[in-house]
């Protein structure tokens, strides 16, 4: 998927949201637990409530992998459905891969060959050669971890080396490689304040934004220092749609929470 594309899906659908996978066995509804694959079945209904308010759905697949290869099948299923169903919709593999160039090279051909996924995000800490067997999967896109919205990033990424933040070398270094086009990345949501300086440096990239919802991120203060001309924001929620209930009717109130915050996008966006 082109990012021209999402850019038209995201005018059409008045909404740059980006619902979360992330799908535990101990949180989903029970009597999901009585079906053959209730990590599907979980998402499908899911998906199905809440395709129209959204631009992008997003599974973590540490959720999917903890449960070994029935895991790995209920996210091929669901990533298949998603691209039969509604091909209109921008996947995101969250996988953070990032290894030596011919690792990266079979994690790229299992994520955007096998599965299909529109995108991975990676972490990069490896640097270049690691990251750039990615960014060679043409209309694919590589979400590169800029500065994560968990309380450790304060640890590494934050840091001053040569005057400068680390996230900021990072940023301004991953423009120089090769396919660099096909660069996005992830902004945490509960770093508001840094958006104005990143956007300085990556103007016209799609920025990842984790941490609406349950994080205590705030989409008013993301949207007015990171958002350009194109909109360039995804936002994902993920705890905070896909857990609203734990009863049968789990879809309709993801649906509730999701239309709350379609919203309030449509309302930035009209304004």
């Amino acid at each position: 998927m082109t990012t021209q594309y999402l850019t038209e899906q995201i005018q059409a659908k008045k909404s740059f949201l980006c619902i979360g996978l992330d799908v535990d066995l101990n949180k989903i509804p029970q009597h999901l637990l009585q079906l053959q694959d209730p990590i599907f079945e979980f998402n499908k209904a899911t998906i199905d409530a809440t395709h129209d308010l959204c631009v992008s759905y997003k599974p973590n697949t540490a959720f999917y992998e903890a449960y070994g290869i029935k895991g790995w099948q209920s996210l091929q299923k669901t990533i298949q459905y998603i691209n039969k169903k509604y091909p209109e919709i921008f996947t995101i593999a969250d996988a953070k891969r990032g290894d030596i160039g011919n690792t990266s090279s079979m994690y790229a051909k299992a994520f955007f060959d096998d599965l299909n996924f529109d995108s991975v995000t990676v972490a990069p800490y490896m640097g270049k050669d690691s990251v750039e067997p990615f960014l060679a999967f043409e209309n694919k896109h590589t979400i590169m971890l800029a500065l994560t919205s968990n309380e450790g990033a304060f640890d590494f990424q934050t840091k001053e080396a040569n005057g400068k933040e680390l996230y900021k070398h990072v940023l301004e270094t991953s423009k120089a490689w090769k396919n660099s086009e096909n660069l996005m990345y992830v902004v945490g949501a509960t770093k508001a304040e840094y958006f104005a300086e990143i956007r300085k440096i990556v103007p016209d990239s799609f920025l990842l934004v984790p941490g609406i919802g349950a994080q205590g991120g705030n989409l008013q203060d993301v949207c007015k220092y990171g958002m350009n001309d194109s909109v360039g924001l995804l936002i994902n929620s993920s705890r905070g749609i896909i857990y609203a209930s734990n009863q049968e009717d789990f879809a309709q109130k993801a649906r509730e929470k999701a239309k709350k915050l379609q919203q309030e996008m449509e309302e930035i966006l009209n304004n």
